[in-house]
């Protein structure tokens, strides 16, 4: 597809854990998104899988009025201290400038400390990990496999596909019959599900 969609920002910091992004960015390029990394400076990280990726913009440059969507993926940072707070921070300022979030696995951490979890449904990797945040929102914990309110999305560790399933749902990147069908291949190896996928682009 050659349909320019405009940009989507994803995070990339040291330990990001490579499989959680990875459904939904690939589908986003194919649709005709712009896909962008993000660093907290110009430096490459290195994920968990031992990839080094070159940041294309430092947060100090990022702009919500130039994003469709932010993705926070999980890392160890998100668990271990505040040295991925600053993403956080942006988060907040997407979320104000009306632009949406994705957060999944240890980057839920890192929303529920920064207080954006504390009046929206919301899942993580278990409710017992969010509350070690100390953040207010533990009622609105939802067993699911990703959740969206209000411009943020959550997922946990294993849910990559859900994940996937609501970005591309909350950006209008597939008609609502071919991104059911999209879920059900990829994660549920539905093979009647692969025609419609395919006929798609």
């Amino acid at each position: 597809m050659n349909e320019t969609r405009g940009t989507v920002h994803i995070a990339v910091y040291d330990t990001l854990a490579d499989w959680e992004p990875g459904h939904a960015i690939a589908e986003l390029a194919r649709r005709g998104f712009t896909v962008r990394a993000v660093g907290s400076g110009p430096a490459p990280v290195t994920t968990v899988g031992g990839l080094r990726i070159l940041p294309e913009l430092t947060l100090d440059e990022l702009r919500p009025a130039d994003s469709e969507l932010l993705i926070l993926p999980g890392a160890d940072g998100w668990l271990t201290g505040d040295e991925l707070a600053p993403f956080a921070r942006a988060a907040r300022d997407f979320l104000a400038a009306g632009v949406p979030v994705a957060a999944i696995c240890g980057a839920t951490v890192g929303l529920a400390k920064e207080g954006l979890l504390d009046d929206r449904d919301h899942t993580g990797a278990a409710a017992e990990v969010l509350a070690l945040s100390g953040y207010a929102g533990a009622a609105h914990y939802r067993e699911a496999d990703a959740v969206t309110d209000r411009d943020v999305i959550t997922a946990g560790p294993t849910d990559q596909v859900a994940f996937g399933r609501e970005i591309l749902a909350r950006l209008g990147a597939l008609e609502p019959d071919v991104l059911d069908a999209w879920f059900r291949l990829y994660e549920h190896s539905d093979a009647s599900a692969y025609p419609i996928v395919a006929a798609a682009g």
